[in-house]
């Protein structure tokens, strides 16, 4: 037997924000579909905040904002929006203050993977994120294991695909002129590093 499935009225962007700063449940905004997000590990929350912490200094020298968790990247395409909350989110345009909830031209985007949002941050997001002119690159770090894999856009203009399983090894981050070692970045779960 097949279920017919009402389709739910869109969403406006305004009703979203406003939304967004009414409710403790964070959610994302997908052409006007929103959707709730889940809780992070402590895993999680300890790799974001490392490497958080050691991009900060480099951050403000540049001028640069940097954004854990809470502020909101804004994504249009073909006459659509898309609100996404990745892990770490930096800013180095100073006119990228549309808003006080969300920003649309990040140098850097950063997602740290969980069973739940492997796939999402993967795929849908790894293609989203791409269609913003600003963004220079994508970094997405497992929770489960040492493993970083750093997208970045070319000089030619196409996208490199990097990936770094070794504590020692340094992630180059050109938006910052910045490199950060693994064992940095999981410093804070050692189980990992062992």
């Amino acid at each position: 037997m097949t279920t017919l499935h009402q389709p739910q009225a869109r969403t406006s962007i305004q009703d979203y924000l406003d939304g967004e700063q009414a409710t403790e449940v964070k959610h994302e905004y997908l052409a006007g579909e929103v959707v709730a997000m889940g809780g992070a590990s402590d895993r999680h929350g300890l790799i974001a905040g490392s490497l958080h912490a050691a991009l900060l200094p480099a951050a403000r020298r540049k001028g640069c904002q940097l954004f854990m968790a809470d502020m909101k990247v804004r994504v249009d395409h073909d006459g659509e929006s898309y609100f996404y909350y990745p892990d770490l989110l930096l800013s180095c345009q100073p006119d990228d203050k549309e808003s006080a909830y969300y920003r649309c031209h990040p140098c850097l985007l950063v997602e740290v993977l969980s069973p739940a949002t492997e796939r999402i941050d993967t795929r849908e997001k790894l293609l989203a994120y791409r269609l913003l002119p600003s963004l220079r690159e994508y970094l997405l770090l497992r929770q489960d294991r040492v493993q970083a894999d750093l997208y970045q856009l070319g000089d030619e203009g196409r996208w490199q695909h990097q990936v770094f399983t070794q504590p020692h090894e340094l992630l180059a981050l050109r938006c910052l002129d910045v490199a950060v070692s693994l064992r940095d970045v999981y410093a804070d779960v050692p189980e990992l590093l062992t």
